[in-house]
C-alpha cells in the first residue's frame, strides 16, 4: 500500500490543527455564556436544612429561578408548602428543574407536559409560570393529595410510565421547600454574578415579581423602587436605596399572611426568591430581618446586618431590600 504524499500529510495536520481550534473557540464561547448568566448546570447555589441537620442539596442558578417560580406560583394560589415539595419533586424528575424543549413524544418544559393531551400549547407550556400554574390546577383536582405519598398524588396529575421515580426526590424538594415558602430563614444561598456585563435593574426585579407572583406582590405589599424609606444615616454593610434599589415591605396584612404565611415567612419567601434570581436579574445586595446577602463572596451566605437602633432593626425585619447592579 502507497505511503500517504507530504501533501496529503500536511493537509491531514491542517484538518486536524483546523477541528482542534474550532472545539477550543467552542468551549471559550460556552464558558464565557456560563460565567455571564450565571451558569446552567454547574452549581451555584445551595438549599441547606433549617433543622440543622446536615442536609443539603446543591443546584444550578437555572434550576434555582425555576425551583423560585414554582413556589412562589403555588403559594401565589393559596397552595401549601406539601403541593409546593409535590411540584418541586415532580419537576426534579421530569426535567431536572430545567425548561427543556423536548422530551418523550411532544412532552415540553419543567413538567414535562404534552400539548396533545390537553395542557396547553407549545408555547404555554414553555412559560415556567404557566406550566407551574396549569400543574397546581390539576393537583388541587386530586382528593387528599396533602396526605397522599409523595409518589401517588405526582403520579395522579403526571400519568407517569415510572410513577415510583418522584419519590427519590422528595428529600431535595422538601428542602427547597421549606426555603422558597419563607418557613425555613436564611437557607438558601447563590454566589451570584455581580461582574456580569449585562444589568437588568429595578424594572426587571419588579416585572420577574409579578410574573411569579402576581400584581398581589406589588400592590399589596406596596413596593417601592427607588426613594428611601429610612432618611437615617445606615451602618456600613446595609444596602443602600435609591434608583437600584426595590423595597418590599411584609406585614402581617399583606397577600402572602392572608395565605397563611406569617409576615417573617413571606418576608424570607420573597428574600430567598430573589436569591434565587439574582444572577439572571443581576441582584447585589438582599436584605431582611437582620440579614444580607451579598453577590460575589465565595460562599453566598446571609450574613448578619451591622448593629443597628431599635428603630432600624424593625424596619429590616419589616421589609425585604432588593440592590440592583443598575
Amino acid at each position: 500500500m502507497p505511503e500517504p504524499s507530504p501533501t496529503s500529510q500536511r493537509r491531514g495536520r491542517l484538518v486536524r490543527i483546523g477541528a482542534a481550534v474550532v472545539v477550543l473557540l467552542a468551549l471559550a464561547g460556552y464558558l464565557s455564556v456560563q460565567y455571564l448568566t450565571g451558569g446552567t448546570g454547574a452549581p451555584g447555589c445551595k438549599v441547606v436544612s433549617g433543622k440543622g441537620d446536615g442536609a443539603a442539596y446543591e443546584l444550578s442558578p437555572e434550576q434555582a429561578v425555576n425551583a423560585a417560580t414554582i413556589s412562589a406560583v403555588g403559594t401565589g394560589r393559596g397552595m401549601p408548602e406539601r403541593a409546593v415539595t409535590i411540584a418541586l419533586a415532580t419537576a426534579l424528575q421530569e426535567s431536572g428543574l430545567r425548561n427543556i424543549q423536548h422530551g418523550d413524544r411532544d412532552s415540553l418544559g419543567l413538567f414535562q407536559q404534552r400539548p396533545s393531551q390537553g395542557w396547553g400549547s407549545s408555547r404555554e407550556i414553555m412559560d415556567p409560570t404557566y406550566a407551574a400554574g396549569v400543574f397546581y390546577e390539576h393537583l388541587s383536582k386530586v382528593p387528599g393529595y396533602t396526605r397522599l405519598p409523595l409518589t401517588v398524588a405526582a403520579q395522579r396529575v403526571q400519568r407517569s410510565g415510572f410513577p415510583q421515580a418522584y419519590a427519590k426526590h422528595e428529600p431535595d424538594a422538601t428542602l427547597l421547600a421549606a426555603a422558597l415558602t419563607g418557613r425555613a430563614a436564611a437557607t438558601l444561598t447563590c454566589t451570584g454574578r455581580p461582574g456580569a456585563t449585562r444589568a437588568a435593574g429595578p424594572d426587571a426585579v419588579r416585572a420577574a415579581l409579578m410574573r411569579d407572583f402576581g400584581r398581589d406582590v406589588v400592590q399589596e405589599a406596596g413596593a417601592e423602587v427607588g426613594g428611601d424609606a429610612s432618611p437615617a444615616p445606615r451602618p456600613s454593610g446595609t444596602p443602600d436605596v435609591g434608583d437600584r434599589a426595590v423595597t418590599l415591605p411584609v406585614s402581617a396584612t399583606d397577600g402572602g399572611s392572608a395565605r397563611g404565611h406569617s409576615a417573617r415567612e413571606r418576608g424570607w419567601q420573597l428574600a430567598h426568591w430573589a436569591v434565587a434570581n439574582a444572577s439572571a436579574l443581576h441582584i447585589q445586595r438582599i436584605a431582611f430581618a437582620g440579614r444580607v446577602w451579598t453577590a460575589g463572596t465565595t460562599d453566598g451566605q446571609w450574613r448578619p446586618l451591622p448593629a443597628q437602633g431599635a428603630a432600624g432593626a424593625e424596619q429590616d425585619a419589616g421589609a425585604v431590600r432588593i440592590l440592583t447592579a443598575q
